[in-house]
């Protein structure tokens, strides 16, 4: 049977005049169990201790906040910002990108590097692998709001989802398109369509698979280069594929080949440039920890 989006109230606790939203939450969960697994790595890192770990998270944190917001503005709103570039510090109004926090986070990483003198993607190795469980908790906040839907599905299965929150988006298909009607359900007085849990295919995909695959990969020395290449064919692959069941964002659609969504432009570059950097890894073949390290095998 298929369910109804429970609609949760995006406030997680009120005291007083302060407000702490579940996504503020997810995001505290998110740094703190990346400190906590970065932690864990440096024990059996050489060349790490805690101090460095701080550093580094408090920098990683940095680049996601600033890298996600200026990303999303640039990325999706850039004809926004520019007939009101204050919108750029309008956060309350939401909206962060992956893509722009990757790059913010890539930038905090190379300042980093130079900072404690350590190759730039010694430092990526070392950190990757504990992105995943930021975009785990990420995905469960953006279901927890009831955002970043699914597309329509008629394919019967159980946990396709209606969602409240795509009420008037449902609405103005289901004109478009009388046919759809034998889909819909009355919710709350709305005509609601299936979709599917899109955000929850990303949470498990982008996130706890892909930490699993990264974790397990760099639980041995593995050629410098190797595991952010990795990262980025893991999560590019799940999220291009994952794009095809989330609806694109309403003011954008579909981009190019009237298939394509913004989301997948931005994403094919990480496949490819993942590719290239595996390949070059092996080849150049140089380790940073391990029986190897320091010289080429």
């Amino acid at each position: 049977m298929i369910s109804t989006h429970p609609q949760f109230d995006p406030v997680a606790l009120s005291l007083g005049p302060i407000s702490v939203h579940w996504y503020g939450i997810m995001y505290l969960l998110a740094f703190a169990t990346a400190y906590a697994l970065a932690l864990y790595r440096s024990h059996k890192r050489p060349g790490w201790d805690s101090d460095m770990v701080s550093d580094l998270v408090f920098f990683g944190a940095l680049g996601v906040i600033l890298g996600g917001r200026i990303g999303y503005v640039l990325f999706y709103q850039f004809d926004k910002f520019l007939q009101n570039p204050v919108y750029l510090f309008q956060v309350w109004e939401g909206g962060m990108s992956f893509h722009g926090g990757f790059i913010g986070v890539a930038l905090a990483m190379c300042y980093f590097a130079y900072k404690h003198k350590k190759p730039i993607f010694a430092v990526l190795d070392f950190i990757v692998p504990c992105v995943p469980t930021g975009l785990l908790f990420g995905r469960i906040g953006n279901y927890i709001n009831g955002e970043l839907w699914g597309r329509v599905s008629d394919g019967g299965y159980n946990w396709l989802t209606y969602f409240p929150q795509a009420a008037s988006f449902d609405a103005e298909l289901i004109n478009s398109n009388p046919s759809l009607q034998a889909l819909m359900m009355e919710v709350n007085g709305h005509y609601l369509l299936p979709r599917h849990p899109s955000q929850l295919y990303e949470a498990f995909a982008e996130g706890l698979l892909l930490f699993i695959i990264l974790w397990l990969y760099s639980a041995k020395p593995r050629p410098r280069m190797a595991v952010t290449a990795l990262f980025l064919l893991g999560y590019g692959i799940s999220r291009f594929t994952i794009e095809f069941f989330r609806q694109p964002d309403y003011d954008q659609g579909f981009i190019l080949f009237d298939w394509m969504t913004k989301g997948q432009i931005l994403t094919a570059p990480m496949i490819i440039l993942g590719l290239i950097m595996m390949i070059y890894a092996y080849r150049r073949n140089i380790y940073d920890w391990g029986k190897y390290a320091g010289g080429n095998v």
